[in-house]
């Protein structure tokens, strides 16, 4: 393909994807086919000759979009909303186009800078504390990592080493491997301490933890993947309150702030604590701004070496929407949710089992375990909505996340209405069987 076709191809693609996303209600949201579907489907080995483009376009409606799940729905109210606009998507292209490994400074300047000013940014909008921020000369500062599992993971490590070397400085006589096996790593049942967990959305006491953790020495991480994105609003920033104690935090602008996967921001007091842990230098990464002080390399930062060009996707996203534009954005998830709880509320048949803060409801019939999860069972298998369950102490929940960015209150009405009339018909087969039982 040289740059004409490349030309053609590429206005050829966005169209497809602007009809998609267009269109996306209209597509059954969760998929028909049984697992090993696609393998029958394709040969079972690459091509030794060249195909078309036209040939390989083909098949994205035959083969590849019968198996997906359209996370962007208005009736997909599973997991937690996948973030998804035309800035990022647009973004996401010039990532690509330019196609650099940002590691180092040197590796590609404009990637590493514009990623340490993009997470200040998002640091200001969210209101965190001075130390977590770059800024010209600030001791913390952010990275863009993949997930909140790799943020938590690089907290772990980092926290880990400087352990290590603190009880090394204190006692010399201990090995590595001594210390290693002493270590202990404290979390409660949902992981570490968390503002908007996965199952309810419910947010640990920072303000608690947080003087604990400073007065023993331990490090504390805190992720708030899916409810950071709400703490631009200042009406839900007073939940994000005890971050002052915290040595490392983590939110995923990926899941509701517009940008598309990947961009799990992450901050840190102290960037020494994480180069210290992760430093990295044979000669053919060295270059001759090392370190001066105004240098930021990023592989430090990170489990892998190799990195994208994410920060485009933030400053598009930033600049095009503005914090007023975002705040809508989440205001509106947050208003939806508020109307799906009321409407649950209304019918007596049913419970709310977790207080409804952000935008997930967590709801269930009246009764037991087995009845909740054959509602379950056939609200998913008649694939009109999509939702997924937790388990809340002994009780089996269901969850009903507002997700897409085109979600509005006839999805969130047709929803409920859907889930009503299947209770009813499930109520009325369970009555029967257990008379004749």
């Amino acid at each position: 393909m040289d740059a004409a076709e490349f030309r053609k191809r590429g206005k050829e693609m966005v169209d497809y994807i602007a009809d998609y996303l267009e269109k996306i209600d209209k597509r059954q949201v969760f998929p028909d086919v049984e697992p090993g579907y696609l393998r029958p489907l394709i040969p079972d080995c690459a091509p030794q000759n060249p195909e078309s483009f036209e040939d390989v376009f083909k098949d994205i409606e035959k083969i590849i979009m019968p198996g997906v799940t359209h996370w962007h729905s208005p009736y997909f109210f599973a997991y937690f909303p996948a973030a998804s606009s035309f800035p990022a998507l647009l973004a996401d292209m010039l990532s690509g186009g330019i196609g650099c490994m940002g590691f180092s400074w040197a590796a590609s300047p404009a990637c590493t800078e514009l990623e340490t000013v993009m997470l200040d940014w998002l640091g200001k909008m969210i209101n965190l504390p001075e130390e977590f921020l770059a800024g010209n000369s600030g001791q913390g500062g952010g990275v863009i990592q993949g997930s909140a599992s790799e943020a938590t993971l690089m907290s772990l490590l980092a926290a880990r080493t400087k352990a290590v070397r603190q009880v090394q400085s204190e006692k010399p006589e201990l090995t590595e491997a001594d210390i290693m096996g002493r270590l202990v790593a404290y979390a409660s049942d949902q992981f570490c301490a968390t503002l908007g967990t996965t199952s309810c959305c419910s947010f640990d006491k920072l303000l608690e933890l947080g003087p604990i953790c400073n007065k023993e020495n331990i490090w504390m991480h805190v992720d708030a993947a899916y409810a950071g994105s709400a703490f631009i609003c200042p009406e839900f920033r007073h939940l994000l309150n005890g971050v002052e104690f915290a040595d490392s935090f983590n939110f995923n602008p990926h899941k509701w702030l517009l940008v598309n996967f990947d961009c799990s921001a992450m901050w840190v007091k102290k960037r020494s604590d994480l180069t210290g842990a992760f430093k990295l230098e044979p000669l053919y990464l060295q270059h001759h701004h090392q370190e001066s002080g105004l240098i930021t390399d990023y592989r430090h930062w990170q489990i892998p070496l190799g990195r994208r060009f994410r920060s485009l996707k933030l400053w598009f996203v930033l600049r095009m929407y503005g914090v007023k534009g975002l705040q809508e954005h989440i205001r509106k998830h947050v208003r939806l949710s508020h109307l799906f709880e009321h409407l649950v509320l209304q019918d007596e048949r049913f419970e709310i089992c977790a207080e409804v803060i952000l935008g997930l409801v967590c709801f269930r019939l009246k009764g037991s375990n087995e009845l909740n999860e054959a509602l379950l069972k056939i609200i998913n298998e008649a694939k009109k909505i999509h939702l997924v369950p937790c388990h809340l102490q002994d009780k089996f929940v269901l969850r009903f996340a507002v997700c897409s960015r085109t979600v509005e209150s006839t999805h969130i009405k047709f929803a409920w209405q859907h889930i009503s009339q299947l209770a009813t018909d499930l109520l009325k087969t369970w009555e029967q069987k257990h008379q004749q039982q």
